[in-house]
């Protein structure tokens, strides 16, 4: 008898409209003295940067900031910013942002408990000196970093993508406040969501799933299908603080049960043109759903009637009719839904697909895919 022992690792959760104010008392918690902030210049712009540093300094802790981080984060970023770290003294890391802030925050922790470059750790489990402690705060409802065992770095040399897994990259807070969402354009709401959207998906069908995660998926797969529409329509507080809590659920999910190709491809698009991560998934999920339906079958039509409640979805033909008709809603949200509107041309997708062939996603994808297979979606994407 085969015995299968299931792990789910989450961070502290605060979550709730206000929450940002429980920061310096989670930091003291931890240790705090010398904070290390890490962000972006959009940030400081929207005067979030600014709202941290005060609670910081009235609190009376030292703070070093980092804000040298952009979309996709590169290694010679995480490099620098580790340096900056271990130099200053800093104990507690601080992240604020979307994914980007985020992973780079667990990059410099990598490199400045562990040493090394950070392509040494790519992979899974590959981590083996404990991170500072670390305290997230998501400003956009999608990538789920602050809960999940993922980071994600950009190998400039290579021009990929790297994903790097280990239960050491929790954190050990995440603070989400859905207020920060009220100065993010529809664009980026609507972007960041269907990255939700896709962890869910792709997370519910994992062989890799179990009742933990897969009852997170629900959840989000529910409130994704109820707020997104109001919240790209008119940016509700009460819709965007739902886009919050489907963002943590999937994350959830997908941090526990992983992802498959879908993610691979997205990874290796992504570090290949610099693209932006959200964009990608309402161009592949549909495409990839279809290549997983005859190794998932029934989970996919739980999916599609989750997401379509109203309509039956009892046969392969009707699966692939939503599959169409939520194709459909990414273009009437306003989104790419063709691979050919971001990328110029062809050539590039063998290397593309060759790459993504060795992310780490793939090995918890319900269908094995060889190159020739990623290239076909692909394909079926253009």
């Amino acid at each position: 008898m085969t015995i299968r022992v299931t792990k789910f690792a989450i961070p502290e959760i605060l979550f709730g409209r206000g929450s940002v104010q429980h920061l310096v008392s989670c930091a003291r918690g931890l240790g705090a003295k010398n904070v290390f902030l890490v962000s972006d210049a959009g940030l400081e712009e929207a005067g979030w940067l600014s709202k941290l540093r005060k609670m910081i300094h009235a609190a009376g802790l030292a703070c070093v900031e980092f804000c040298d981080v952009t979309a996709n984060p590169r290694d010679f970023q995480v490099h620098k910013g580790a340096q900056l770290y271990s130099s200053s003294e800093a104990d507690v890391i601080i992240a604020l942002g979307g994914g980007s802030p985020m992973d780079a925050a667990k990059g410099i922790g990598i490199v400045a408990s562990n040493g090394r470059t950070i392509a040494d750790y790519e992979g899974a489990n590959r981590i083996e000196r404990p991170l500072p402690p670390m305290i997230f705060l998501p400003t956009t409802a999608g990538s789920g970093s602050d809960l999940s065992q993922f980071c994600i770095i950009t190998d400039v040399r290579r021009k990929l993508k790297m994903s790097i897994i280990s239960r050491s990259l929790v954190p050990n807070i995440s603070i989400i406040d859905p207020d920060f969402l009220v100065t993010k354009s529809v664009s980026l709401i609507v972007d960041s969501a269907i990255d939700a959207l896709a962890h869910a998906v792709e997370s519910f069908v994992s062989i890799a799933a179990s009742p933990f995660s897969e009852n997170q998926a629900r959840l989000a797969l529910c409130l994704w299908r109820d707020n997104i529409d109001e919240a790209a329509r008119n940016r509700s507080s009460t819709a965007l603080e739902n886009l919050s809590l489907v963002g943590a659920a999937a994350a959830m999910s997908f941090s526990n049960a992983g992802l498959g190709v879908g993610h691979a491809l997205a990874h290796a698009l992504g570090g290949r043109l610099d693209l932006r991560h959200g964009m990608m998934h309402s161009i592949l999920l549909p495409a990839v759903m279809r290549y997983n339906r005859s190794h998932c079958l029934p989970k996919l039509r739980e999916v599609m009637h989750t997401l379509y409640p109203t309509r039956d979805f009892h046969n392969e033909q009707d699966l692939l009719e939503g599959v169409h008709s939520l194709e459909r809603h990414f273009e009437d949200l306003g989104v790419p839904v063709r691979l050919h509107s971001v990328l110029p041309d062809k050539e590039c997708l063998p290397e593309v697909c060759e790459a993504a062939a060795n992310d780490v996603c793939m090995l918890t994808n319900p269908r094995q895919a060889t190159v020739e297979d990623l290239l076909a979606i692909c394909n079926e994407a253009w």
